[in-house]
C-alpha cells in the first residue's frame, strides 16, 4: 500500500513493513508505458460499483487485443473476488488477543485477517473496514486508487487497462479502508511474468502516489497524456548503479521533503496545461493569510497610515483570536508562560527593589506585569508577544535614581515626566510610521539580539544556582570519621564568660571529654533553634554552624533534572514509542509534567530548598510612596522640560527593543496568518508608559525568550500524517486568550502564594536553562559555529553550504561572534543602557 511511501506485508503476512521510499527497476517504466499504449484507458467513466468498471473495461477492448468471450467471463470473476487485507491493529488489542489466545497459530493469524476464499466482493463496507485504524493516518479529503496485479492460465497475452472514474465512488469491500475511489489499475497476463508485473504495478502505485503525476492522471485527456506525465517522471528519475547499493535495503522517509511548488516551477509547459479553476484555488490560498512582510512596513505618506492600515488588517481576526484558542494545547501554554513569567518579574523586583531603595519593588513587578501585559494582549496587534522588563531599562532605572538621590530630586516624579515623554515621542514615531524601518534590520541583527538576550537568560540561571552555593554551603572538609566533631549549639553566655567557651572550646578539641560530666550554668547552652538562639542574643558554636547539608546538592539536582526532562519530553513527539496522540499531548503539556513531578520529589524528600516567595499585602514596597505620583510639587518646574533629555535615549531604547523582537516573531518560517502589527504595537507600549510611570510601576518592552517560548508552545501540526512522514508544521495557533490568561493569574498571583510557595526555585531556574538554549538553537548561528568545530566531510547538507564558500560563512560567523562579544561586554557594564542603539 501506498500513500507517500511503500509499505509491504512481511513474509510472516501478520505485519506491515516500515515505511520506506520505493526503489523500482527501470524497465518496469518501459513496460508500463507499453502498457498505457497498448491497453484499454477509459477516462471520466461513469460507474457506482466495481462491476460495471469491470465490464467496462472489458468492452472498450481494442479490436486487436480482445478477448474471447469466455475469457472475458473468467477474467471478470476472478477480478470480482474478494481481496484479502492485511489488517492495521493496535498495539492493544495485539495484546489483549495474545492474552486470550496465548498459543494461537500463525494460520489462525491468517485467517483472522482474510474473507472466506472465493468470496465475492461485496457492494457495502465491511466492519473490519469501518473499524480499521489505518483510517485515522489518511487525510482528509483522500481518494483510493487500486492495482489489480496477477498471472493467470487462461490468458495467452497480458490484459491491461487504466480507468478514472468521473466522480469518486465508494466500491464496497475492494479497499483497506472505506474511501472513495478515482483510479483502477489491472494488469493480467500469462504465467512466469508474474515479477514483471509485480513491479509494474509498484511502478504504476509509485506514479499515482506522486502530487505532480496526480495531477497529470486527474487533467489527462488521452492516452498520450498519461505517456507525457510518464516521461516527465522520468526525467526527474535518479538511477542508483548496480553493485554499488542494496538492491533489498529500504531507504527510510527523509525527515523533510522538496516543496512540489519548486517542481511545478521547473515545468511551465506543465502548468499552461492546467486549467484556470484548478489553478486559482492553490493561488489564492497561497495569497490570503500572507501579506508580505515589507507590505505591512510600506509608508503611506499619511499621518497614522500605517496605524490605520494595522488596525484594518487586524479587526477582522479579532473574534477568532479569543475562539481559535479553544484548544488544550492553550492551557499548557498559560501554565508554562504564567510559570516563566512571574519568576522573571519576581527576580527583576528583586533587583529593582534593590537598585531604587524598594521605590519599585517584587509588587510593584507583578502588579505592573499584569497590568502591562493584559491590556497590550487585549489590544495590540502581535498578541502572542509577552511583555517584560529588561535590562537596559534596570541600568536606566539605577542611574536615574542614583541621579536623583545626588541631585536631591524626587525619583518617582522625574521618572513620571520622563516616562510623559517617552509616549509623546512614541506616539510621534507611530504617525510618522517610524516602524518602516524596521525592514532594513537584517538577519545578522537579528541573530545577534537572540543570541545575546538567549545567553543571558542561560548566564542567570545558571548564575543564581551558583549563588545558592553561597547561601547554602557545603562543608568540603567533611570527613567521616570525625563525625563525632561536627556539632552546633547556642551559647546564650556573653562571650566574656570564659565556662562556656572553655566548655565550647573543649567539646571541640578533644570529643572524648565530653563524655565526663562538667558543671555549668543553665544560661550557657540551651537546646534552642538557630531563629531563636540569635533572637534571644546568643551565638552559636560549633565546626557544622556555617554549613546546611544537602539543599545545595538537591536545588542542583533538581536544576538539571527539569532541564533534562523539559528536553526529553519536548522531543517526545518525534519518539517511536506510544501512539501519536499520546506523543503529542505529552510534548505539549511537557513543561508543566516536568515542573508537577520535580515538585512532587521536592514533597517527597522534605528539604528546605529556596521556594517562589511572592507577596501577600497590597501595599507598596517602600511605605513612604502611594500608588500614585504626582507630577508637580516634590521637583523644581524646570524637571519637566529636562526630563526630555533622558526621555529621547529610552525611546530609542525602547523602540529597538520592541521593534527587534517583533521582527524576531514575525518571521515567515512562522507561517503567521493573521498578520502583523508593528505600529499598532508600539502605540501600545508608548501609551502603557504613561499609566505605568503615574502609578510608579516599572516599564516593559517585548521579552525576546519568553515571546519565544510562547510561540514555540502554541505550534500547530497536522493531525494525520502518512506512515513514514513527519507531521507538517502548519503555523502558529494565534489567538489572544493564552496572554491574556497569563496575566490575569500574574494579578492574582499575590493571592495564590499558599500554592506558589510549594515551587522550588532551581526548578523555575531549570525551566530558564531550557527556555534559553530553546531560543538559541532556533537560530542559524548554532549550526554555524557549530560548522567551526567539524571536520568538512562531517559537515551537514545545509543549503547555503552549497551556494557559499565555506571560508565566507566561517568569516561571516567570526564577525557575528565578535560583534555578540562586544554586546555582552557592553551588556556587562554601566553602558548598558545603549545596548539597543548598539545592536
Amino acid at each position: 500500500r501506498w500513500i507517500k511511501f511503500e509499505e509491504k506485508v512481511e513474509d510472516g503476512g501478520e505485519r506491515w513493513s516500515a515505511p520506506h521510499v520505493p526503489t523500482l527497476p527501470l524497465n518496469s517504466f518501459f513496460h508500463l508505458r507499453m502498457c498505457l499504449q497498448e491497453g484499454t484507458i477509459l477516462l471520466d467513466l461513469d460507474a457506482s460499483s466495481f462491476k460495471e468498471i469491470i465490464d467496462e473495461a472489458l468492452s472498450e477492448q481494442l479490436e486487436e487485443a480482445e478477448l474471447q468471450p469466455e475469457v472475458k467471463q473468467h477474467l471478470a470473476a476472478l477480478l470480482l473476488r474478494q481481496p484479502r487485507h492485511q489488517p492495521t491493529e493496535t498495539p492493544l488489542k495485539l495484546l489483549t488477543e495474545l492474552s486470550l489466545s496465548p498459543c494461537r497459530g500463525r494460520h489462525t493469524g491468517k485467517a483472522k485477517c482474510c474473507s472466506q476464499p472465493g468470496a465475492q466482493l461485496s457492494e457495502t463496507p465491511l466492519k473490519e473496514q469501518l473499524r480499521n485504524p489505518f483510517q485515522k493516518k489518511v487525510p482528509p479529503g483522500a481518494e483510493a486508487a487500486h492495482i489489480v496485479i496477477g498471472e493467470v492460465e487462461f490468458l495467452e497475452k497480458p490484459f491491461a487497462a487504466f480507468i478514472r472514474l468521473r466522480q469518486g465512488v465508494a466500491l464496497g469491500s475492494l479497499a483497506e479502508v472505506t474511501l472513495p475511489s478515482r483510479f483502477v489499475f489491472i494488469l493480467m497476463g500469462p504465467q512466469s511474468k508474474v515479477k514483471a508485473y509485480h513491479e509494474v504495478g509498484r511502478t504504476m502505485a509509485t506514479l499515482l502516489a506522486d502530487e505532480l503525476f496526480q495531477r497529470v492522471a486527474w487533467q489527462a485527456e488521452h492516452r498520450e497524456d498519461l505517456i507525457a506525465g510518464i516521461e516527465a517522471f522520468l526525467n526527474e528519475l535518479t538511477v542508483l548503479p548496480p553493485r554499488k547499493w542494496d538492491p533489498s535495503a529500504r531507504i527510510p522517509p527523509p525527515n523533510c521533503l522538496p516543496s512540489p511548488h519548486r517542481r511545478i516551477t521547473t515545468h511551465p509547459s506543465d502548468q499552461q496545461s492546467h486549467s484556470n479553476k484548478d489553478m486559482a484555488v492553490p493561488v489564492k490560498k497561497a495569497t490570503v493569510g500572507h501579506p508580505h512582510s515589507r507590505e505591512e512596513l510600506e509608508r503611506t505618506g499619511r499621518l497614522f497610515g500605517g496605524l490605520l492600515r494595522d488596525i484594518r488588517r487586524k479587526a477582522p481576526w479579532y473574534g477568532s483570536d479569543f475562539s481559535d484558542a479553544l484548544h488544550p494545547q492553550c492551557l499548557s501554554a498559560v501554565l508554562y508562560i504564567y510559570l516563566a513569567t512571574v519568576t522573571n518579574a519576581i527576580t527583576f523586583g528583586g533587583m529593582l527593589g534593590d537598585a531604587t531603595a524598594n521605590m519599585q519593588g517584587v509588587l510593584e513587578s507583578l502588579l505592573g506585569t499584569a497590568f502591562a501585559g493584559f491590556i497590550f494582549c487585549l489590544f495590540s496587534g502581535q498578541p502572542l508577544t509577552i511583555l517584560s522588563s529588561t535590562g537596559p531599562v534596570l541600568v536606566f532605572e539605577r542611574l536615574l535614581f542614583s541621579f536623583s538621590q545626588d541631585h536631591s530630586l524626587d525619583y518617582l516624579e522625574f521618572r513620571l515626566w520622563i516616562g510623559l515623554w517617552v509616549a509623546f515621542f512614541g506616539v510621534i514615531l507611530v504617525a510618522t510610521e517610524a516602524s518602516h524601518l524596521v525592514q532594513y534590520f537584517t538577519r545578522f541583527t537579528e541573530e545577534g539580539f537572540c543570541a545575546l538576550i538567549s545567553l543571558i537568560f542561560i548566564y542567570d540561571s545558571l548564575k543564581k544556582m551558583f549563588n545558592l552555593a553561597d547561601t547554602f554551603p557545603i562543608n568540603w572538609q567533611y570527613r567521616l570519621d570525625n563525625i563525632t566533631s561536627y556539632s552546633c549549639v547556642c551559647n546564650l553566655s556573653s562571650p566574656g564568660e570564659g565556662l562556656g567557651l572553655a566548655w565550647a572550646d573543649l567539646s571541640v578539641c578533644d570529643p572524648s571529654l565530653s563524655l565526663a560530666p562538667s558543671p555549668q550554668p543553665s544560661t550557657a547552652l540551651a537546646s534552642l533553634s538557630r531563629t531563636q538562639c540569635l533572637g534571644q542574643g546568643g551565638h552559636l558554636l560549633g565546626t557544622s554552624c556555617q554549613y546546611v547539608p544537602d539543599v545545595t546538592l538537591i536545588s542542583f539536582l533538581l536544576f538539571g533534572g527539569t532541564f533534562l526532562f523539559c528536553t526529553m519530553l519536548k522531543r517526545f513527539r518525534s519518539s517511536r514509542y506510544f501512539p501519536a496522540g499520546v506523543r503529542k499531548l505529552v510534548s505539549d503539556f511537557a513543561i508543566i509534567l516536568t515542573i508537577l513531578a520535580l515538585c512532587a520529589v521536592d514533597a517527597a524528600l522534605g528539604l528546605e530548598t529556596p521556594k517562589l516567595l511572592v507577596p501577600s499585602d497590597l501595599k507598596p514596597t517602600n511605605p513612604e510612596r502611594s500608588w500614585i505620583v504626582f507630577p508637580v510639587g516634590a521637583n523644581p518646574w524646570w524637571v519637566c522640560l529636562v526630563s526630555a533629555v533622558p526621555a529621547i535615549l529610552v525611546t530609542i531604547l525602547i523602540f529597538m527593543d520592541q521593534q527587534i523582537t517583533a521582527v524576531i516573531l514575525n518571521r515567515r518560517e512562522y507561517k503567521l496568518q493573521k498578520g502583523a502589527g508593528f505600529h499598532l504595537d508600539l502605540l501600545c507600549v508608548s501609551l502603557l508608559m504613561v499609566v505605568t510611570s503615574a502609578t510608579g510601576l516599572p516599564w516593559y518592552v517585548s521579552a525576546t525568550v519568553i515571546s519565544l517560548a510562547h510561540m514555540e508552545s502554541l505550534r500547530k501540526e497536522s493531525t494525520t500524517s502518512a506512515p513514514g512522514e513527519h507531521p507538517e508544521f502548519l503555523g502558529i495557533r494565534e489567538q489572544r486568550l493564552t496572554g491574556l490568561a497569563v496575566f490575569i493569574l500574574m494579578g492574582v498571583s499575590v493571592f495564590m502564594a499558599p500554592v506558589l510557595k510549594h515551587i522550588p526555585m532551581p526548578v523555575l531556574y531549570g525551566v530558564f536553562l531550557h527556555m534559553g538554549l530553546a531560543a538559541l538553537n532556533s537560530i542559524q548561528l548554532t549550526d554555524r559555529v557549530q560548522l567551526l568545530l567539524m571536520p568538512a566531510k562531517h559537515q551537514p547538507d545545509l543549503p547555503y553550504l552549497r551556494h557559499v564558500p565555506l571560508r565566507r560563512v566561517h568569516l561571516f560567523t567570526i564577525i557575528q561572534l565578535l560583534c555578540l562579544a562586544l554586546l555582552w561586554v557592553i551588556k556587562s557594564t554601566m553602558a548598558a543602557i545603549v545596548f539597543p542603539v548598539m545592536v
